[in-house]
């Protein structure tokens, strides 16, 4: 399912445009030549991929745990209907609870880091700004570690983010090199666009949970076991013995 991970990022770095632009749009690049652009901007990215792939890996480590718990293949079936009712439930209903409001602290921090390497030229501030700017809180970013938890394991949880972050590069990219160059109307009609593919993506993990034997979207139990499985090792029950 990593394919979902890069169908994400590819959407939604036009969302990221309108939330990270305008950090793209000011880094402190070298524009004396194209080639330290590329180098900085790749320096940028490479800092972004860091923290996703971090965060992946935490969040992959926290769906290994409910999976040994006992969820198993269903844990795929429960992030599906999660990150469905993320999309579905009214945005007022989660404000009202503000389920963020105790890593207000730690994004304030990131913020003032932000803010200090961002007046900072030097290829290890360009790297650290990446680096912070992964830990902002986004809602694309959230239904990302939403399915880094159901691959129930910590690398492929890591590497689910990293795909996410490699789909959101080259607009991001973009937005260095050549500043705002979506309109806001093309914004925000991608923008309206993006919860269908989180429905669709949604429904995708909930299929695969559900082992109906269709390859590759939803194939059997026992081959979810498998792969899910990092001995490699089945347990088969058979009520004849």
């Amino acid at each position: 399912m990593l394919w979902t991970a890069l169908v994400l990022g590819l959407a939604g770095s036009f969302h990221c445009i309108g939330m990270c632009g305008p950090i793209a749009f000011v880094l402190p690049v070298d524009r004396s030549s194209k080639s330290k652009v590329f180098f900085q901007t790749f320096l940028y990215n490479f800092g972004r991929l860091i923290s996703y792939s971090l965060i992946g890996l935490l969040f992959g480590f926290i769906g290994k745990g409910l999976y040994l718990a006992g969820f198993q293949q269903r844990l795929s079936v429960l992030m599906g209907v999660i990150m469905i009712a993320t999309i579905v439930i009214p945005i007022s209903i989660f404000n009202k609870y503000n389920f963020s409001k105790p890593l207000y602290k730690i994004i304030a921090q990131v913020k003032i880091k932000l803010g200090f390497y961002l007046n900072k030229k030097s290829n290890k501030a360009l790297f650290l700004i990446g680096f912070f700017n992964g830990f902002l809180p986004c809602g694309l970013v959230y239904m990302a570690l939403i399915g880094s938890i159901s691959t129930g394991n910590a690398i492929q949880g890591s590497l689910y983010m990293a795909v996410f972050g490699l789909g959101t590069i080259p607009m991001m990219s973009a937005a260095v090199f050549i500043g705002n160059f979506v309109s806001f109307s093309l914004r925000t009609k991608i923008q309206k666009a993006i919860p269908i593919f989180v429905v669709i993506i949604g429904l995708l993990f909930i299929l695969r949970g559900l082992g109906l034997g269709i390859p590759y979207i939803s194939p059997s139990d026992v081959k979810l076991q498998i792969s899910n499985n990092p001995t490699g090792c089945v347990t088969v029950e058979n009520d004849d013995y």
